[in-house]
């Protein structure tokens, strides 16, 4: 699947985006907010992920692409994985050179109108470490709640648990704002 907002082109990751891929995400500061990028992420991580981690059946894992400096420009990954509810839980990341410039939100409007139109996934998750308030603001920005309940979740990059705020999203507060809408294409 892809999709396109007025900044960014959001795709399945190839291969060939290996090296773009390391060097996007090989950021100590990126890293340590996601549960399973290994530190330090190299070149043959970002081609582990891509073989074999960018797929969880028909919810997909996507490279955001900006497209506001001529040639698209990796700027980071957002993705809906499977619950054992039926739900998803959307997990997202953003190249430190390009925080504070929306693209979390703009991809995240995405990928949320993605799960609603296309998937039909009639709840959304996530989680994001208390650490990390960037990462709350995003997810209410996109309509997401604070469910009250903190859990401690794997880190990979920090070699243990952390605590993690939950946050949920349901189907009917999935409010598209026709004039963002992405176009969606299979």
């Amino acid at each position: 699947m892809f999709a396109r907002t007025e900044r960014l082109m959001l795709r399945p990751g190839w291969i060939e985006d290996a090296p773009a891929l390391a060097h996007a995400i090989g950021d100590e500061a990126v890293v340590r907010n996601l549960a399973r990028a290994p530190w330090p992420y190299g070149v043959r991580d970002a081609e582990a992920f891509l073989r074999d981690g960018t797929r969880h059946g028909p919810l997909p894992d996507l490279l955001i692409f900006a497209r506001t400096w001529g040639s698209p420009r990796l700027v980071g990954g957002i993705g809906l994985t499977p619950t054992a509810a039926g739900e998803a839980e959307l997990g997202y990341w953003i190249a430190r050179p390009y925080w504070g410039l929306g693209f979390a939100t703009e991809a995240g409007r995405a990928v949320v109108a993605l799960a609603h139109q296309s998937l039909r996934v009639p709840r959304l998750t996530a989680h994001c470490h208390l650490d990390n308030p960037a990462s709350s603001h995003v997810l209410r920005k996109l309509g997401f709640t604070v469910t009250g309940r903190v859990s401690m979740r794997a880190c990979h990059a920090r070699g243990g648990l952390v605590p993690s705020a939950g946050y949920a999203r349901e189907d009917d507060a999935i409010l598209i704002d026709t004039a963002r809408a992405p176009r969606l294409a299979a």
